[in-house]
């Protein structure tokens, strides 16, 4: 009987978000033949608030901040930062711009600026969309870019492991971030987050309950390779991951130990 009413209650969701998003993608292209930059930032942040409000009142998804205060010491002191976060579902994509107190500049594939209305609105927002096959050309836009958009004001996001990763496991950690870290100088904020518990990867079932978004301190580039960096960032989520979500990792003390993990310099 849950299952059933998880179900339908996702469905229900996906409904509520096919009905809002067609006329705000609409809207938002129209409006982006007058308007440009952070203007149609919050607009299009304004969706994803109205996403977030159906996935709280029909599924039942709330969420809990933690470490809040390293992101408003940065904004308060006017900080440049790189937002480097763990990824496990679409949540977290909508969830950034709704609370973060400036505007954010993403780093994704290309691809997704094809889907309809949903990528047609992203194409007109101040953001880095690569092509992943072109190997350092992709870089060369990112630092280029992201340099350009950090100077008008905007966070860079990034998700290192370039894809959503099923719940208790590690992708493959890219130092793309690292390295717009070190020829910035701006630090990156590390970003540890559960949502795969209620919103998962695969499947479009949702269940109710509360994601936990864990901000860390900002580590400064200074003195570290971009390789150094990113092992940083990875070992902080990766150990944040776990005390947030212990469950996910539940069988890790019964497993033969793995081989430290190394970040790659892809991406």
């Amino acid at each position: 009987m849950r299952k059933l009413r998880d179900a339908l209650r996702s469905a229900l969701f996906i409904l509520w978000m096919i009905v809002t998003v067609v006329p705000w993608g609409i809207m938002m292209c129209t409006l982006s033949i007058v308007l440009r930059g952070k203007p149609m930032f919050w607009l299009a942040a304004g969706w994803l608030k109205i996403a977030l409000f159906g996935a709280r009142n029909i599924c039942g998804i709330t969420h809990r901040i933690q470490g809040w205060e390293h992101i408003e010491a940065a904004h308060r002191e006017g900080r440049q930062i790189i937002l480097c976060s763990k990824h496990q579902s679409t949540w977290e994509t909508f969830f950034y711009p709704t609370v973060m107190p400036r505007e954010l500049s993403y780093v994704f594939k290309r691809e997704l600026i094809y889907v309809p209305f949903f990528g047609w609105s992203m194409a007109r927002l101040d953001m880095v969309h690569i092509d992943r096959s072109k190997g350092s050309a992709a870089w060369e836009r990112v630092a280029r870019q992201g340099a350009d958009f950090m100077g008008k004001g905007y966070w860079i996001i990034m998700f290192p492991e370039g894809t959503r990763i099923p719940r208790g496991q590690a992708g493959n950690y890219k130092t793309g971030a690292a390295r717009l870290s070190i020829s910035s100088g701006a630090a990156i904020v590390p970003i540890a987050v559960n949502s795969a518990r209620h919103w998962p990867k695969k499947g479009f079932v949702k269940t109710p309950g509360v994601i936990d978004v864990s901000f860390g301190a900002p580590i400064a580039p200074a003195g570290h390779t971009p390789e150094s960096l990113m092992a940083q960032v990875q070992d902080w989520i990766e150990a944040e991951m776990r005390r947030i979500d212990p469950q996910a990792y539940a069988g890790e003390a019964s497993q033969p130990s793995a081989p430290p993990m190394r970040a790659s310099r892809a991406g």
